[in-house]
């Protein structure tokens, strides 16, 4: 029995998890400084992310969930889809 896949849309564009998180931020009015201090890390730690230096942990991810209320299967997600497309473009000829 034959399966039908459906095609997948794949974009070029690679953003990092982290300007979702600062898109996030903005809507709701929050700094930086504030979701550091809501999830009790450095300042540093969340620009890094914002930034696309640093990526989201499973850990971060939960803090994320319970300072924003987004589930940590998102930032996971997100993460997960992002470097993958990283990989894929730097295998890309």
């Amino acid at each position: 029995m034959a399966t039908e896949t459906t095609p997948r849309f794949r974009t070029n564009a690679i953003y990092p998890p982290g300007e979702y998180l600062a898109e996030e931020l903005e809507a709701r009015g929050i700094t930086q400084v504030a979701l550091a201090k809501a999830m009790e890390r450095p300042i540093q730690v969340i620009n890094a992310i914002v930034k696309g230096r640093k990526a989201i942990t499973a850990e971060t991810a939960v803090q994320l969930e319970k300072a924003l209320g987004i589930e940590a299967e998102f930032w996971m997600n997100l993460e997960m889809y992002y470097q993958l497309a990283k990989v894929r473009q730097s295998a890309q000829p």
